[in-house]
């Protein structure tokens, strides 16, 4: 379990960059002193998260759609040409999910598992010859605190969120020896556009927010809370607000009672 006192020269690549969680990740790693690689759909958008990073010419925008295995690798051999190596790879892009199971299609269903899991999976196994001879840096993957519970409205996400946390867990027991560190962020409610972009079941984005979503932690408070907590090593990192943390213990301790409470919520 490595720890750090800061970031500095370090190389941070993040997934999904241009806005959301990526963004104040980004945000919150180059105050540390990292030199940050953001990775998106979209240049511009990278381009204007980079300009407003401290010190922005020490960061790179490089575009890439991470469903797309070609374009990860030609990403990946952009990033060791221009910065030579990669300390701290965050997976951060994904997609959530506003739908029952009942009126989700088996497209939807692919495509949530596409973006949540498989594409994070592809890219740590494209990156991962790099961190093992390297014999140091971490691997991030932000989950959710929906892959810890489960809820309504969200089984296929909740569902790859999960995949990708035990998955980690593998990964973990692996690389251990290779001095390879692996961390899950578990986020709970945080204001961003997630919402707006999660998926119905015909998979086209809901287009509104919810109240949960826009009464939740701020993004910038998620990432200095989520980077103080990578600094100090540790590898399981729940994020968000009291009602989340408390449901994260209940399902530890009494997953009866816990299902109960979710149950009452019905949260959207």
């Amino acid at each position: 379990m490595t720890k750090l006192d800061n970031l500095n020269a370090k190389v941070v690549w993040i997934t999904g960059a241009s806005s959301g969680l990526g963004k104040a990740l980004a945000e919150e790693c180059a105050l540390q002193g990292a030199q940050v690689v953001l990775t998106a759909r979209r240049f511009d958008e990278l381009e204007k998260v980079r300009i407003g990073l401290l010190n922005p010419d020490l960061h790179l925008s490089i575009v890439a759609d991470i469903t797309d295995e070609n374009q990860i690798r030609h990403a990946y051999a952009q990033v060791l040409e221009c910065k030579g190596r990669i300390d701290w790879l965050i997976n951060n892009a994904g997609l959530s999910q506003r739908a029952l199971i009942s009126e989700t299609t088996m497209q939807t269903e692919r495509a949530i598992m596409e973006v949540d899991y498989f594409s994070q999976v592809f890219l740590t196994k494209t990156v991962l010859p790099t961190f093992l001879a390297q014999k140091t840096g971490r691997i991030i993957f932000v989950s959710s605190v929906a892959g810890l519970l489960g809820t309504q409205y969200r089984a296929s996400y909740s569902a790859a969120k999960a995949a990708i946390h035990m998955w980690a867990n593998s990964l973990r027991a692996e690389v251990a020896v290779d001095g390879v560190d692996v961390s899950v962020i578990f986020p709970g409610f945080v204001k961003t556009n997630v919402s707006m972009n999660a998926l119905n079941g015909e998979g086209k984005a809901q287009g509104y927010d919810n109240d949960a979503t826009a009464n939740g932690l701020d993004a910038g408070e998620f990432a200095q809370i989520s980077v103080k907590a990578l600094l100090k090593g540790e590898e399981y990192i729940v994020v968000g607000g009291r009602k989340e943390v408390l449901g994260t213990w209940v399902s530890r301790l009494s997953p009866s009672t816990l299902y109960k409470m979710i149950r009452k919520a019905k949260v959207k």
